[in-house]
């Protein structure tokens, strides 16, 4: 009987352990319920296993369900935390941009939770004092772009492990309690209506930390503290009040001479100032433009033909670009452009502000500008606001960079313009337009030119250019990062030019998760991880969406518009429907199915949720040129 003991208890483990997993879907049934407009979770069926039939936003491990990211789905609701509790795994839940509404919900009794992301939807009201109280092993806390009122709560500086904090957009108010947490490595109060002396625990992180709140002092901003800001005043006794009697008829002689200088330092300041105020008024009819919601779409109107300097693939940095050189008769400075690149010759601020202005589009990097200049040439403006990670020289030298490259597919920039507040980037304006207004745009124009063979060369194209961008930036994170099919530009010939490339080292962190694709691959909004196989994820979809000819929904931030291209594809894959998902426009072309089933298999390989097992940008370049009729 003792022989038999070991058997039975493996045999009696095993369904065990298999009823436990299959328990856990009855909490996220009820989860969903809890939802309104839960229409993305198809796959969570009650015949079905989270972890073993793979649930749309269900991380596992071992079988345990340990993390919920639900980011993107327009999802609202009440969020049924009792259920949540059910989850004896959960470590990590994301509902990143979403509509939920209402107090923040009682996620404080999830005291295993390490991260919790609920950036970009209306949770509003004051949260408790001591919410975080019983979150010791809390990680990452993004409760940013919300309407939270109220203090900061001071249980957040009881968190030991905190490394990442965001409030930023929000409506709190206060004092910043002091933080002294030695494991923070990120925290954005920005934009708040917070008050007082920056605690000095804090002032180690940039001014970024803290723009936005006018009543904020200390460091690291300029602004410094008075005796109100940090509440020490206290009552004169009457025995001194003579003395400063004395002293405030002093103090009033010496306004007086204060305010006849300042008058005079502004009448020469005026005098000498109103040829620069002129000419930035004339820049500034470029920002009165009405502006449209939709992604940059570069215009599509005839124009003459265009010359690149072309290069082999894999170029090293080359060109004859001269640091600082401007158009404003030798004189260089931030007050004009600085050429980076004079292929397309030189020109200066001037020439820019008397250019007729042409609105473009809005995008989630700044507002972008059609100018045309006395000489013909047709340049696209770009008004950067939130390029402010790097200082002057810093972003000086990245642009430089910049300047330097030469490929055939990518879009070297022509010139840049800094102040602090925003930057401008001048580029070359390609009539074509971009492949998301050629595939999705006005589909009354004709099609036939988009053809397979055309497609195809679009596809090897981008490939070869993002080749380039891993070898050119390959210390980056991400090398490109804003892959998409809105940052494809067309030359006349359908050669394929990268635009809006390596912008990640030069953005705030929050506003790249807003703007830049590759903060949508799957590492990034389960774990907050960027890697070279991000911008891989990002190519897939966009070969996805040649071959398809459909919008991915990945695309947008609130889940809303297009098809969710990963899962259509990988559902049609997994069924032999493989050929359902071609482009019907591209009927005509049957003698080439076998290429584009290989060029659907390669896109497939590319959107792995696993970045280990997706390919890396040179296996899968090698694979796309290799792809055979």
């Amino acid at each position: 009987m003792a022989a038999v003991r070991p058997l039975f208890l493996l045999l009696f483990l095993f369904p065990l352990r298999s009823l436990s997993v299959d328990s856990d879907k009855q909490p996220l049934l009820a989860l969903k319920q809890s939802f309104t407009h839960a229409d993305a979770l198809t796959s969570w069926l009650p015949n079905s296993s989270p972890c073993s039939a793979k649930w749309f936003g269900v991380i596992c491990l071992d079988g345990s369900i340990t993390g919920l990211h639900l980011t993107g789905l327009a999802l609202s609701g009440n969020i049924d935390v009792n259920a949540l509790a059910q989850l004896p795994g959960l470590r990590t839940i994301s509902f990143v941009n979403n509509s939920f509404t209402g107090p923040i919900p009682q996620f404080h009794t999830l005291g295993a939770l390490k991260s919790l992301l609920l950036t970009g939807n209306q949770f509003s009201g004051q949260i408790p004092a001591d919410y975080f109280s019983n979150l010791t092993s809390l990680k990452k806390l993004w409760l940013s772009h919300n309407q939270f009122t109220g203090t900061i709560p001071e249980s957040v500086t009881h968190l030991s492990h905190l490394i990442e904090l965001h409030f930023e957009h929000n409506k709190l108010t206060g004092r910043i309690p002091p933080m002294k947490q030695t494991s923070l490595k990120q925290l954005d109060l920005s934009h708040n209506m917070l008050e007082g002396e920056i605690p000095q625990s804090l002032s180690i992180f940039d001014e970024n930390t803290f723009k936005g709140n006018e009543g904020l002092c200390g460091k690291p901003l300029l602004k410094l503290c008075t005796v109100q800001d940090n509440e020490t005043l206290t009552p004169m006794s009457s025995a001194t009040d003579e003395d400063n009697n004395k002293n405030d008829h002093k103090n009033d002689t010496a306004l007086v001479l204060l305010f006849f200088a300042i008058v005079a330092f502004l009448f020469m300041f005026f005098a000498c100032g109103t040829c620069s105020k002129r000419r930035d008024d004339e820049f500034s009819v470029l920002g009165r433009e009405k502006m449209a919601d939709d992604p940059v779409v570069q215009v599509h109107v005839p124009s003459s033909n265009r010359s690149r300097a072309t290069s082999t693939d894999y170029s090293s940095r080359k060109g004859d670009s001269k640091k600082g050189s401007t158009n404003n008769n030798g004189k260089s400075g931030i007050s004009d452009l600085v050429m980076m690149n004079h292929d397309r010759g030189a020109f200066g601020l001037p020439d820019l502000m008397k250019a007729a202005a042409e609105v473009l589009g809005n995008g989630g990097l700044g507002s972008a500008y059609r100018a045309t200049m006395a000489n013909g040439l047709s340049v696209v403006v770009k008004r950067m606001r939130e390029m402010n990670r790097l200082q002057k020289d810093g972003f000086d030298e990245q642009m430089m960079w910049f300047g330097r490259l030469r490929h055939r597919n990518i879009l070297t920039p022509l010139a840049y313009h800094f102040r602090r507040e925003e930057k401008l980037l001048v580029s070359e304006y390609i009539p074509k337009g971009s492949l998301l207004y050629l595939l999705h745009g006005d589909r009354g124009i004709s099609h036939a030119e988009l053809n397979w063979p055309t497609r195809l060369k679009i596809i090897k194209g981008i490939a070869r250019g993002m080749g380039f961008l891993h070898a050119e930036f390959a210390c980056y994170d991400v090398p490109h990062g804003n892959l998409k099919s809105s940052n494809v530009l067309l030359s006349e010939d359908y050669e394929p030019l990268l635009c809006d490339y390596a912008f990640n080292p030069l953005i705030n962190t929050t506003q790249a998760m807003q703007a830049l694709f590759a903060y949508k691959s799957p590492e990034y909004t389960q774990y907050q991880q960027l890697s070279p196989k991000s911008d891989v994820y990002c190519l897939g979809i966009i070969i996805l969406e040649i071959l398809s000819g459909k919008f991915p929904s990945q695309y947008h931030n609130n889940g809303k518009g297009g098809i969710d291209v990963v899962q259509w594809v990988l559902t049609a894959m997994s069924e032999n429907r493989e050929e359902e998902v071609i482009d019907p426009e591209m009927a005509s072309s049957t003698n080439s199915l076998k290429q584009m089933l290989q060029l659907l298999q390669i896109g497939a390989a590319c959107i792995h949720s696993n970045p280990e097992q997706r390919l890396d940008m040179r296996e899968a370049i090698r694979r796309i040129e290799g792809a055979q009729v």
